[in-house]
């Protein structure tokens, strides 16, 4: 408990230290009177978890009050408004280990306040990811995120387009399993502004994120083995094109550069774009005919590969955190184990994403038996899973990221070459590291 923030009261370290000894029969416990503030992430494949609040609310006899509910990247930006406000007044937050790094000081280690039973039921790679310098400053909910390749498999099943195709490339039309196949087909299916051949995110950390992993595949990398910016690169240059060449070629929509998660899901549901790379918390959505107009004609596979062989695989793992200014942090760890205990794991899962607790895995591969396009799903994000590679384990993750996004957007919309965005992006980022002590 040596870790906490100083300003911690004693008789705050004193429950956090009694708790620890507590065991899972204990959960979740009785909290009568006692409500706790809460910012969490909000948007389509996160909101059904949230209806289990009013279950534990009943268990418990304490209420939630959700302060804030906004995708992750305004959350972030919230969050760090609060830090320099010093104005920490909530107990939960929703966390991921991409932005984790950067809140060393407000999470409390929630190994003292949950039962050692409870941490271990987890898969032990997304603990070592949530767990920073010793202390695991978020429990991990079942989105375990990697991304993989959906895509309309009608279209390869179109006898006029396998022979069009064959025509004009010289090769059979099948999904693709390199990164370069996946643009020339998407400029082969691309009929703008009725359908494209694919889309992606293009603000923020997401279009960071996929630059990053399209590099990897590559051969390149981002922070050299000194911590230096290394992404202006041959490397660099081509994975950057590969972006620069889909919009110039209008394969994907032309609002791509403003799109994040939610407008891809969307999109590809709405049945205007042949490929998709994402992440396994649509999977449901996207084969569910009351939200998707290509239900049923939905095929996944694992991601591309770039031309080093490696397959892109960008990765990190969403969680609930406990706040060190917080009150009763005995019921906030309660009610984040709560949303991440196996019921909360298994509603979850059941949509698509994909699980951290070790148990929910073995019930999610026993659930797909019998379901093909479940199976299909599950087989796709276990391969998918194999080529996972977190970011660069920098605190200034995000704060690189949202210097460099706006380069990369430059170099797509043609306002710069991909040589000059990524030159003045490095040079940004090697700043932010040198005022950080890093370099």
């Amino acid at each position: 408990m040596n870790r906490l923030l100083s300003g911690v009261a004693a008789g705050a370290l004193a429950l956090a230290a009694s708790l620890g000894a507590a065991t899972a029969a204990d959960l979740p416990g009785k909290f009568p009177g006692i409500t706790i503030d809460a910012k969490l992430i909000g948007g389509q494949q996160y909101e059904k978890l949230y209806e289990r609040i009013g279950e534990w609310e009943k268990a418990t006899g304490a209420k939630v009050n959700v302060i804030s509910k906004k995708n992750h990247f305004d959350l972030d930006k919230e969050i760090k408004s609060d830090i320099a406000s010093n104005s920490i007044t909530w107990c939960v937050g929703s966390n991921h280990t991409s932005f984790a790094p950067q809140y060393p000081g407000i999470y409390v280690d929630l190994n003292a306040l949950l039962p050692k039973e409870e941490v271990d039921a987890f898969v032990p790679a997304n603990i070592q990811a949530a767990t920073l310098d010793g202390k695991l400053v978020m429990l991990p909910r079942a989105q375990f995120d990697v991304s993989a390749l959906y895509y309309q498999k009608s279209l390869y099943q179109d006898e006029a387009k396998k022979k069009a195709y064959k025509e004009k490339y010289g090769e059979e039309l099948a999904p693709p399993d390199t990164f370069d196949e996946m643009a020339q087909q998407a400029a082969f299916f691309a009929n703008p502004p009725d359908f494209y051949g694919s889309q992606f995110a293009g603000k923020e950390e997401a279009i960071n994120g996929r630059f990053y992993e399209m590099l990897v595949a590559n051969g390149g990398e981002y922070l050299d083995k000194d911590g230096k910016p290394a992404f202006n690169s041959e490397a660099g240059v081509k994975a950057l094109d590969w972006f620069v060449n889909l919009y110039k070629a209008k394969a994907v929509p032309a609002g791509t550069t403003n799109y994040l998660w939610d407008d891809l899901g969307q999109g590809f549901a709405s049945g205007t774009v042949a490929l998709n790379l994402d992440w396994p918390g649509w999977a449901s959505f996207f084969n569910d005919p009351k939200s998707s107009k290509i239900a049923g004609n939905v095929g996944v596979k694992v991601q591309p590969k770039g031309p080093s062989g490696k397959r892109s695989g960008w990765s990190g793992a969403h969680g609930f955190s406990v706040t060190e200014n917080c009150a009763d942090k005995e019921a906030a760890a309660s009610l984040v184990w709560w949303l991440t205990n196996e019921d909360s794991q298994k509603l979850e899962a059941a949509a698509g994403p994909l699980p951290t607790r070790t148990a929910v895995w073995e019930w999610d591969i026993e659930q797909a038996k019998g379901d093909a396009y479940k199976t299909e799903v599950l087989q796709a994000f276990q391969e998918a899973a194999k080529n996972a590679f977190p970011v660069p384990q920098t605190a200034e993750w995000i704060e690189i990221s949202n210097a460099v996004y706006p380069q990369l957007q430059a170099a797509i919309l043609g306002d710069k070459t991909s040589k000059q965005a990524l030159d003045e992006a490095a040079a940004k980022a090697t700043q932010i590291l040198e005022d950080a002590g890093k370099l």
